[in-house]
């Protein structure tokens, strides 16, 4: 028997390739140690991606420090993936988590740290660069990340702006003059599953500034930036960024790339299953387990359940789900190619104790799972003797 896993992280408690060394120790302890696992680290193009293809291309870390969303000094990392070819994700330089709660106000924070990640890379000779950006402290329009990229923003006074939030109402114009040359000759693709727009009710001002510190006072005077900041772009380079699906995402920094950059926007787990050539590893798989911390009808619209379940119903491959939890919704999963789910949350308990408990839940449950296996082939092999 041969058996594939690849779960997403459970945000906070179990890494991706926890998941896998559990769900291993499970399998052997059911069907024996003959049994063949493998395992692909996943995630959706949001926190873990770079440490998920890394691990599944064996690919390196490459250290440096940036400037994080409120310019303090910040060690990030990427992934080195090899002939070119680099993995990175925006939160490691300009994430929310990196601002202190008291702190959060996307007016005051900037991207311009994840633009110094594609500098190192463009300075180290990658020409074809994956990154990830969900997650951000930031709603500057990218304005920070192209700056580092020598994109110059300036005032009506001429003057160059710093690259923040509360810079996108004064900019007046764009010189692109100064853009690295190199980008002309790399290839760039945006993990994102957002396809909100740069402005309006649905962009990214109003839909993710609350989560980033924003009053409603405040969402107001960034969306008008943002408007400024769109209406620039039209009127400099024939180009309308509320017609970019994606371009809202990352507060705007989604707008800035597939703009300035020419970037591609892809989904998020999609592209992480191109990057680990997940296809082809499901070549004898009997079934595959997949999982994340909870399953509910968003799970389907770009999560790692829903594009594992799906390459794996492509393939003919069987699908299982352990999960942390079911909301409402959960099986709408069942029309992605996951044939059954098991949460691994069994009683009534507090959130707070379903996580400092979550591996021995997640351990007992890989045995429950993998006991139903072993009962359905129990079953079939009883009528095959008759």
């Amino acid at each position: 028997m041969k058996l594939l896993f690849a779960s997403d992280s459970f945000k906070g408690t179990i890494s991706s390739t926890e998941s896998a060394q559990m769900l291993e120790k499970a399998a052997r302890e059911i069907f024996g140690k003959d049994v063949v696992c493998k395992s692909i680290p996943v995630a959706d193009g949001g926190e873990g991606t770079t440490d998920a293809v890394i691990a599944a291309r064996s690919g390196k870390k490459i250290h440096l420090t940036v400037h994080g969303p409120l310019m303090e000094k910040a060690s990030a990392y990427y992934g080195d993936l090899g002939k070119g070819e680099a993995v990175m994700e925006m939160a490691v330089a300009s994430g929310l988590p990196m601002v202190p709660a008291e702190k959060r106000n996307p007016l005051n924070t900037t991207t311009y740290g994840t633009g110094e990640l594609l500098r190192d890379a463009l300075d180290k000779g990658f020409t074809k660069i994956s990154i990830a950006i969900g997650g951000s402290a930031t709603n500057d329009g990218g304005i920070g990340c192209m700056k580092a990229l020598g994109v110059r923003f300036l005032d009506s006074d001429g003057h160059e702006l710093s690259g923040i939030g509360a810079d996108l109402e004064k900019i007046a114009d764009i010189d692109t003059s100064g853009l690295d040359e190199r980008i002309a000759k790399t290839s760039f693709t945006v993990m994102c599953d957002v396809t909100n727009p740069l402005c309006g009710k649905d962009g990214a001002t109003y839909t993710f500034g609350r989560q980033k510190g924003a009053t409603a006072e405040i969402q107001d005077r960034l969306e008008k930036g943002m408007q400024n900041y769109r209406d620039i772009i039209i009127k400099k380079f024939g180009i309308n960024p509320d017609e970019i699906a994606g371009s809202g995402a990352a507060g705007g920094l989604g707008a800035a790339l597939l703009v300035f950059l020419k970037a591609k926007l892809k989904s998020g787990i999609e592209t992480v299953l191109d990057l680990t050539d997940f296809d082809s590893q499901l070549d004898g798989v009997d079934f595959v387990v997949t999982g994340e911390g909870r399953t509910d009808w968003q799970s389907c619209f770009g999560k790692v359940v829903q594009g594992v379940g799906d390459r794996c119903k492509n393939k003919g491959v069987p699908a299982l789900a352990l999960v942390g939890s079911m909301g409402k919704d959960a099986d709408k999963i069942f029309e992605h190619g996951i044939c059954s789910m098991l949460p691994t949350v069994v009683d009534t308990i507090s959130l707070e104790e379903a996580l400092a408990h979550a591996k021995e839940a997640y351990y007992d449950g890989a045995l429950r799972l993998f006991r139903f296996i072993k009962t359905g082939m129990a079953i079939n092999e009883r009528k095959r003797g008759l």
